[in-house]
């Protein structure tokens, strides 16, 4: 696994329960903030074998952007977390995007 993937890895895991993150977010988090469809690719590929919680990271518009089954489990999944997801799939990014321990944005 090469660094890059490494701090993918990293932040997708410290985006905390009920909370949520943006494919760009993660990117930036992880040093490269033009790396975002990375990021998707990365979590497609091996959510389940690193137990990664894929669930928390959705689109720049604070949009699930997965379609079918996907959106489903995504959304329940989040739901189960206490995060309010609409019929549309979008998600409060003011509300609900991930914070630092000093409050202000993860990023």
């Amino acid at each position: 696994m090469n660094s890059l993937s490494a701090r993918i890895i990293e932040a997708v895991r410290s985006v905390p329960y009920g909370s949520v993150a943006t494919y760009g977010d993660i990117a930036f988090l992880a040093g490269h903030p033009k790396a975002a469809r990375r990021v998707a690719r990365l979590l497609h590929s091996s959510s389940a074998s690193l137990q990664l919680p894929w669930h928390r990271v959705v689109g720049s518009q604070g949009k699930i952007l997965l379609k079918g089954a996907g959106f489903d489990e995504q959304k329940r999944r989040l739901q189960a977390e206490g995060v309010i997801v609409d019929t549309q799939g979008r998600i409060d990014l003011e509300l609900y995007r991930a914070k630092s321990a000093d409050e202000g944005p993860l990023i």
